[in-house]
């Protein structure tokens, strides 16, 4: 069953990086994504999709694969073959949104 994965926004947090990150560090929305990109995949990463981010939100398309959504189970998305997610940067952030294709 194929997924797709659709990159909805672009962050950044000016704030976290001044205060965190190395002096001098030019801080700019993650390069690896445009917003409104797609990607579809069965199971495996797609080509140039950032294997951080990959690593962050594969468990939702593994719960996918084996029948879960995040709709039966704890009333969190409306669609229970979509789910929201996010890429563990927290100086800039990247959300995607997962649907199950059926």
């Amino acid at each position: 069953m194929p997924y797709k994965i659709t990159v909805l926004k672009k962050m950044e947090n000016p704030e976290f990086a001044e205060a965190y990150c190395g002096q001098g560090l030019s801080v700019c929305p993650c390069p690896a994504f445009e917003v409104g990109q797609e990607f579809v995949t069965e199971q495996d990463r797609p080509a140039h999709f950032c294997e951080w981010a990959w690593d962050d939100i594969y468990k939702y398309i593994l719960m996918f694969r084996c029948g879960g959504n995040m709709t039966d189970t704890f009333n969190w998305m409306r669609d229970r073959n979509t789910m929201i997610a996010c890429c563990s940067d927290g100086i800039r952030p990247v959300v995607f949104k997962i649907e199950r294709i059926e």
